[in-house]
């Protein structure tokens, strides 16, 4: 199978913009109102929601509602405020060594990844980041250099908070070091578990739990996968083979302090994934360097290298290939998913 990456600079959300949400928005309507209408947030609870815990992220979001048209259910989509379940996979380290860098595998079903990078000025500092729900974010960097990326954190608890990739994209536009975002992703609600990895220029790097019904905690580990103190969904661990990549890269870590070192633990198994028809196979690995503010995304066969400082638009077209699969995933009885591993 091919999957097309697109990166794309636009400042402010546009005819570009636009073009992402027109290619994007039938599949994303339709797992949004899954469950029916009652079953999402009003226009007005969304609002008010963003009003409280990210007051600053207003006058983005209502541009980027406008650009959508405007509408009841785009507005209430784009809030990301308490949105339908979703799972996915995803492997996380964090290299220290002479140039500390951020290095992700992000683990998803290729018929549900946007494959958009985009590089913007909402708030009028350089953010460059994977798109997620259109304008939330997968992992990132913005030009003070302050890195972030996310993977799943293995339970299955919803509650009320917003969807991460939205808080993900708050970090970025107004943290530029990780105490500060650590600030955000403490009082900023979720709707599900996560663990966050973050990286600042000066090397400071953290994990942090968050979850909708447990406080958040802030770690020095340098190492995430798909659990977060303990297998708390073992079905799930299992099938993505959470601890496996977990140990594989606590091992590459002793052996590879260097980033680049570190990377080839990412590019093979277990921590490589090939699962693609059961939706947690390894779509591409990010590389972050928070020194110069720079990006690259990488596949066995090529690298993509991009800055806040130096942003190009192009393409890129990949090909996966299928590798064995462990048997189907099933989700709790009555669990509505977006795609994912389920």
């Amino acid at each position: 199978m091919n999957l097309v990456f697109e990166a794309i600079a636009e400042d402010q959300p546009g005819p570009k913009w636009r073009a992402i949400y027109d290619r994007h928005w039938h599949a994303y309507s339709r797992w949004f109102m899954r469950d029916g209408m009652k079953a999402r947030p009003t226009y007005l609870a969304s609002l008010r929601a963003l009003r409280q815990h990210m007051p600053e992220l207003l006058p983005a979001y209502e541009r980027i509602a406008e650009t959508a048209g405007g509408g009841d259910l785009e507005a209430r989509f784009l809030s990301m405020w308490c949105p339908p379940m979703y799972v996915g996979g995803c492997s996380q380290a964090i290299s220290v060594g002479s140039a500390p860098a951020l290095l992700r595998n992000y683990d998803y079903s290729p018929e549900l990844l946007e494959g958009t990078w985009l590089a913007s000025r909402l708030h009028g500092r350089r953010v460059l980041a994977v798109v997620d729900c259109l304008w939330g974010v997968l992992d990132g960097i913005n030009e003070d250099g302050l890195a972030v990326s996310l993977a799943f954190g293995g339970r299955t608890a919803v509650g009320d908070g917003f969807g991460i990739p939205i808080v993900m994209r708050y970090v970025l536009e107004f943290a530029s070091t990780v105490a500060e975002a650590v600030k955000i992703l403490d009082r900023v609600p979720v709707h599900m578990s996560y663990s966050v990895a973050l990286l600042d220029r000066k090397g400071r790097h953290a994990t942090v739990f968050v979850a909708p019904d447990r406080p958040t905690e802030v770690l020095g580990r340098r190492v995430s996968t798909n659990h977060q103190h303990e297998i708390e969904w073992p079905r799930h661990a299992a099938a993505t083979r959470s601890l496996e990549r977990a140990e594989s890269l606590d091992a590459a870590m002793v052996d590879a302090p260097e980033a680049e070192e570190l990377l080839k633990a990412f590019l093979r198994p277990p921590v490589f994934q090939t699962s693609y028809g059961r939706g947690y196979g390894t779509l591409y690995t990010a590389l972050y360097r928070p020194e110069d503010s720079s990006a690259e995304l990488i596949w066995p066969v090529a690298r993509w290298r991009q800055s806040c400082a130096r942003f190009e638009e192009g393409s890129r077209s990949i090909r996966f290939a299928e590798g064995t699969t462990p048997p189907r995933l099933r989700p709790p009885k009555g669990t509505a998913i977006r795609g994912g591993i389920l």
